[in-house]
């Protein structure tokens, strides 16, 4: 039975994507055929969210059978590290103790990002996809609720996902600090050798492997759909969006109430982390 020995773990929005195909592109490391199983959030289920393209993509897409699980894996031969990528573990309910359940052992690689900045990255991607029917930001934080109430689906969580103190404590309680391998989503974008050969090393393979790390994966900028049979639903959305403020920078209002919100999960992060993140509860003003 071929199964990962390492999860990429989330956070969403936090260069999960770009790890994904640097990682893949080693030779001693196999990836997962699909990106995003969400396996350890769904197994056994059978999914029925309602939000808008739920059905087309979480319920359709996401592996919820071992057997399903074991397929995205039975190509993998010599390679010393096999593993997959679905930020949704870090935050889904119930996710680190299935983890253990079904892989003790495992290596857990999570990379955090401003979460002011995660939330607004993650409703600027859904606007460009179109999946997004709110315009406004602020608004969207509003409905956040609203939605998970009536079993949306979590690709508009954007508030929730950004509490990675607690998710990171819920994961301490089953796995040893030294199977998680924390990075930051800054130190991705000003020194992704650095981060990866950090990566390599934890997973034990060549950390002289040299990735080409000149693409940045999934931005926000260029977020495309995932499956062609829904390219037509795409187009007609990119045109109702093109001409939509989705590239505007966050409303200082609005980082000062997300600031206020995260401000004690940030500071515990810093503590576990040991990583100076004074910065994160600053107002930006672009």
């Amino acid at each position: 039975m071929t199964l990962p020995n390492f999860l990429i773990i989330g956070a969403p929005r936090s260069g999960t994507t770009s790890l994904y195909h640097y990682l893949k592109a080693h030779p001693q490391v196999f990836m997962s055929k699909q990106k995003e199983l969400r396996f350890f959030a769904f197994v056994g289920e059978t999914l029925n969210f309602k939000g808008p393209y739920d059905d087309q993509f979480v319920n359709q897409e996401s592996i919820t059978t071992l057997e399903q699980y074991q397929d995205q894996f039975k190509e993998a031969t010599t390679q010393i590290a096999r593993g997959e990528s679905s930020p949704i573990y870090l935050w889904w309910p119930n996710v680190p103790e299935r983890i253990h359940q079904c892989l003790p052992d495992v290596k857990l690689i999570t990379i955090f990002r401003n979460p002011v900045e995660r939330a607004y990255s993650d409703f600027l991607n859904m606007r460009n996809l179109g999946w997004e029917p709110l315009r406004d930001f602020q608004e969207a934080l509003e409905k956040e609720q609203d939605r998970i109430n009536q079993e949306w689906g979590p690709f508009y969580y954007y508030q929730k996902k950004g509490f990675y103190a607690t998710y990171l404590k819920d994961y301490l309680q089953f796995f040893d600090s030294d199977q998680i391998h924390i990075c930051f989503y800054e130190d991705l974008c000003r020194d992704p050798q650095s981060l990866l050969k950090n990566i390599f090393q934890f997973l034990g393979v060549d950390d002289g492997f040299q990735c080409n790390t000149s693409k940045i994966f999934n931005s926000a900028k260029d977020a495309k759909i995932s499956t062609k049979n829904n390219l037509q639903n795409f187009i007609k959305t990119l045109f109702k969006t093109t001409h939509s403020s989705i590239t505007d920078p966050i409303n200082p209002n609005i980082q000062k109430k997300l600031i206020d919100i995260y401000q004690e999960d940030i500071l515990n992060l810093q503590e576990l982390t040991h990583r100076d993140l004074s910065h994160w509860l600053e107002i930006k003003n672009e």
